[in-house]
């Protein structure tokens, strides 16, 4: 096993669990206990993870990642599918949508059928994911690689000449104080050139990200059309956040049944 296909697991499990052993790496990836260390040194020099006695942890909280984005966030994969499922009813034949970086819209991109839209994004994932569907048409805006993402000032004056349809957001954080946030100022400029051209917009967030607040404010909770967020929000959280006018449409979970207690 190559050591990047190593590290991409590393961090998937640690996404997963919180925490990793050397000798249980060692065990699974048939390899030397010392060629394990090596690589949770490579990975904590990247700032993705901090080293302990024989193992080694998230180098911060798991609700608010700040693992690179080609390191996908595997966390809620459940509620994201069901997320992505309920924003995909939102696209229709002919759409212009902008699907932004994130574990949620690469998830909606997965989703989203041979169908004629068009796709903008700047996400080398989601691009990825979307190249072998011959119907859909895919714009990239040009830009200089920053992390899975294209970046830079130069598309930013084709970008405000867009006319965008719909756009999918992605936040680290939704708070009622701070709105979106993200820890990126990079990124926050990108969101914020879509955000203004689009004629409807969705956050898709997860209910873990709820009244969570990162570094950067990209926008407030007002420019937004609705956030689309998974059954798994507690009723006296979601109600706080529609008390301001903000539209949540939460999508059940596959198998559920019932809501449980507290839930809406």
């Amino acid at each position: 096993m190559l050591a990047a296909e190593r590290h991409r697991k590393i961090i998937e499990r640690l996404e997963e669990k919180a925490a990793v052993r050397v000798s249980e790496l060692s065990e699974q990836f048939m390899v030397t206990e010392k060629t394990v260390r090596e690589d949770l040194e490579k990975l904590e020099e990247k700032g993705l993870l901090k080293r302990t006695h024989g193992g080694a942890v998230l180098a911060q909280d798991g609700e608010n990642s700040l693992l690179p984005l080609q390191y996908p966030n595997i966390r809620h994969q459940r509620e994201k599918a069901a997320i992505a499922a309920m924003a995909l009813t939102c696209i229709e034949p002919g759409d212009i949508i902008v699907l932004d970086a994130g574990s949620s819209t690469l998830e909606l991109a997965r989703q989203l059928p041979n169908m004629p839209v068009t796709v903008i994004t700047s996400d080398l994932l989601i691009i990825r994911e979307l190249t072998a569907k011959e119907e859909v048409r895919l714009i990239v805006p040009g830009g200089y690689r920053h992390r899975n993402m294209l970046i830079g000032t130069e598309p930013q004056e084709w970008i405000s000449r867009l006319n965008i349809h719909k756009l999918f957001l992605s936040a680290t954080g939704v708070h009622l104080e701070y709105g979106l946030t993200i820890f990126t100022e990079e990124l926050s400029k990108q969101k914020r050139l879509y955000l203004d051209n689009a004629k409807a917009t969705y956050c898709l967030a997860d209910h873990s990200k709820f009244d969570k607040g990162a570094l950067i404010t990209f926008a407030g909770l007002h420019e937004v059309d609705a956030i689309i967020t998974d059954e798994g929000i507690h009723s006296e959280v979601a109600a706080r956040y529609e008390a301001t006018g903000l539209t949540l449409m939460k999508a059940e979970l596959p198998g559920s049944g019932k809501r449980g207690k507290g839930k809406v």
